[in-house]
C-alpha cells in the first residue's frame, strides 16, 4: 500500500484515547490487587462485558452474574452501577494526535468502538474529543462488534470508505489482526509516543 493514500483513520477509544478501565474502580473496592485480577478474571470478565458491548443489556447481563455468582452480588452491581468510575479521562497524547488530525483536514476520522450503547451516552457527554469524528460506530447499537468482519464492513459501508484507503489503530491485537486480514492497514495501540511514531512512519504525522 502506498502510504500517501491513506484519507481515512479508525480510532478505536476505550485505552486508546478514553482511559476506560475497570480497575480504576475496584482499586476502591478491593484490598489488594491480587484479589481484584482474580474477580476480573473469573467474575466480571473481558468476554463478558462484551457481550454487553454487542447488545445484551446490562440489567440482563449483570443478574446472569449474580446468580451465578451470589457471594459476589455487591462487586457485581458495582460494574455498572458505579461505571462512571472506571473513565479516567481523555488520554491527552492522543487526544493531541487527533486533534492534529482534525486541523489538518487531510482525512476523515471514525471510531469504531466496543461499547454498550446504554454507557457509551455518559462519555459523549463528558468527553468533546468524541466530538471531532466524522462518525462513530458504536457495538453495542449495531449489535455486533470487533473482531467481526461485518462490523469494519459497516463502517466501511456506512461512510463509503475503502479499506484500501483507511488506517485502523486499536489496543487489542485481536481486532488489528482482523482488521489486517480484512485489508485494512492496522497499528496496535502501546501509548501515544508509540503511535505518533507510527504515524510519522506513514508520513501521516510530520
Amino acid at each position: 500500500m502506498q502510504n500517501k493514500k491513506i484519507n481515512t483513520i479508525i480510532f478505536d477509544l476505550g485505552a486508546v484515547l478514553i482511559d476506560w478501565n475497570p480497575r480504576h474502580l475496584y482499586r476502591k473496592i478491593f484490598s489488594s490487587e491480587e484479589e481484584m485480577e482474580t474477580f476480573l478474571r473469573e467474575v466480571c470478565t473481558s468476554d463478558w462485558n462484551e457481550t454487553q458491548d454487542e447488545g445484551r443489556t446490562l440489567a440482563e447481563g449483570t443478574e446472569l452474574l449474580v446468580n451465578a455468582f451470589p457471594h459476589h452480588e455487591e462487586n457485581i452491581r458495582a460494574y455498572y452501577g458505579r461505571w462512571n468510575e472506571m473513565l479516567g479521562g481523555e488520554i491527552e497524547g492522543t487526544k493531541n494526535i487527533l486533534h492534529q488530525l482534525k486541523q489538518s483536514g487531510q482525512y476523515k476520522l471514525y471510531a469504531l468502538t466496543n461499547w454498550s450503547d446504554e454507557t457509551f451516552p455518559i462519555a459523549w457527554a463528558m468527553y468533546n474529543s468524541l466530538h471531532w469524528f466524522d462518525g462513530i460506530v458504536v457495538s453495542g447499537r449495531e449489535k455486533m462488534r470487533k473482531p467481526a468482519p461485518a462490523f469494519f464492513r459497516l463502517l466501511l459501508d456506512r461512510y463509503n470508505a475503502d479499506a484500501s484507503t483507511s488506517l485502523f489503530i486499536d489496543d487489542n491485537l485481536r481486532n488489528v489482526k482482523a482488521a489486517r486480514e480484512f485489508g485494512i492497514d492496522s497499528i496496535l495501540f502501546e501509548d501515544p509516543g508509540q503511535l505518533k511514531t507510527a504515524l510519522e512512519k506513514r508520513s501521516i504525522l510530520i
